[in-house]
């Protein structure tokens, strides 16, 4: 269908599709807050699984529909590349937000543990990858282990907030999560819900015409799957988690930006997982090129620079910036620069 469309109309229908993705991630943001108080499940709960996998949807469609038309690379970075920009967004929202290091002021337990999850996750494609190319009902066994290590996490961070074991020092700069009206815990979270829903499902809709138009350029322009779906696709389909963590720190609510980031990196490994499904052409961890293997160690590089940041709760860095926010422009910049001018 894109295949018919001259370049005008093409880049229509992208903006077209780029303007739903952040208008409908930039309600769902508030609604996501709103649900926070009224379920009493905490933003970075809500943050990590519900925004986190409604923003994340759009490139869900994008690497679903890549790896189901036999496009291994284009699935796999379009995946992995979003979790290295999503990760960027949060030293973006470290410079808008000026009382202080973004990282100390929303310490919370959960953003931690999502961490150390999400760098799991990513060292399982690595070691599929180095494996016997095996399926088990048409899935590789990693792609069933890293579903079972999210479901686990899950339910583990609940657990964690009910029953903290490890609670961050309280300082001046520390933002406490608090519902935004007094009654707000009394009221029924149900209508909020049906709306985020239909946001959610205009956002896979969005989600599928960018995958239609990126695959279009590699075909139509001859360009490498790997650099479309790493530093086109990826970037835009993550726009939203920008908008929402951008919306959700001028809100004050930081620690439901901060889960939004890092849960929806742990829900953008499963991608990986879908596209493992839609894949026809045998594992997709086996069909990973070189430059997909980069962005993956990327994306574990910049999230120890952000659990580090978490850790050592810098107060305020000399820039107005944490120091791990400067390092991940570094290596985010690096990064690109590697990839666009990469002989080959």
């Amino acid at each position: 269908m894109m295949a018919a469309l001259p370049f005008g109309m093409l880049m229509g229908a992208f903006a077209a599709a780029v303007a739903v993705v952040i208008l409908c991630g930039l309600r769902a943001t508030a609604l996501a807050d709103v649900i926070a108080d009224r379920t009493r499940l905490g933003e970075a709960i809500i943050g990590a699984t519900l925004l986190g996998a409604a923003t994340s949807l759009s490139g869900t469609v994008v690497s679903v529909t890549a790896a189901g038309s036999g496009d291994a690379s284009f699935a796999v970075s379009n995946a992995i590349g979003g979790i290295a920009a999503q990760t960027l967004f949060l030293a973006v929202a470290d410079l808008i937000y000026r009382r202080g290091n973004l990282e100390h002021a929303a310490a919370d337990l959960t953003s931690l543990f999502q961490c150390v999850v999400l760098i799991g996750m990513l060292c399982l494609p690595l070691a599929a990858m180095a494996g016997p190319e095996v399926a088990v009902a048409g899935l590789h066994p990693a792609s069933v282990v890293l579903f079972v290590v999210y479901a686990v996490s899950v339910r583990v961070s609940a657990q964690m907030r009910a029953q903290p074991m490890w609670r961050p020092t309280q300082t001046s700069l520390t933002r406490q999560e608090a519902p935004d009206e007094a009654d707000e815990r009394h009221r029924a979270a149900t209508g909020p819900l049906l709306v985020f829903g239909v946001l959610v499902a205009l956002m896979g809709v969005a989600g599928w015409v960018i995958s239609q138009v990126g695959a279009e350029f590699i075909a139509r322009y001859s360009l490498s799957s790997s650099l479309v779906g790493a530093l086109i696709t990826a970037v835009v389909t993550s726009l939203p988690e920008l908008v929402t963590t951008l919306a959700a720190v001028r809100r004050g609510a930081l620690q439901l930006a901060m889960g939004g980031i890092i849960g929806g990196n742990t829900f953008d490994v499963l991608f990986l997982v879908l596209s493992d499904a839609a894949y026809r052409e045998g594992s997709i961890y086996h069909a990973m090129g070189s430059d997909d293997v980069f962005w993956i160690v990327v994306g574990m590089f910049m999230t120890t620079v952000l659990l580090a940041g978490l850790i050592l709760r810098q107060r305020q860095g000399p820039a107005g910036i944490g120091w791990e926010s400067g390092l991940l422009f570094v290596i985010y910049a690096g990064a690109v620069l590697l990839q666009v001018f990469s002989p080959g």
